[in-house]
């Protein structure tokens, strides 16, 4: 298993655009990937998992990823996050 946290930095937070592109990123993979957020952990591949954590700026996210893909995975979580403008 793999794991990183990144802090959300984009003004509006985890909304819909970003939190699709990063389901978009993830659905590809065999690993299990999930989003921790506000005490909760969901599936990375819900869409309606990752929006009812309701994130906002300056909140830190762990994801984590298992499985046969699981560090290939995390690079395109990293590179959406980074791509969609959303934390470091």
């Amino acid at each position: 298993m793999v794991e990183k946290t990144f802090t959300i930095t984009n003004d509006a937070g985890l909304h819909a655009r970003p939190a699709t592109a990063l389901v978009n990123a993830v659905n590809s993979f065999t690993s299990e990937v999930n989003l921790e957020a506000n005490g909760r952990t969901v599936n990375l591949k819900s869409i309606m998992g990752v929006m009812s954590l309701g994130i906002s700026k300056g909140a830190q996210v762990k994801i984590t990823a298992n499985g046969s893909d699981e560090n290939e995975a995390l690079d395109a979580v990293e590179r959406a996050i980074k791509t969609e403008g959303l934390g470091s």
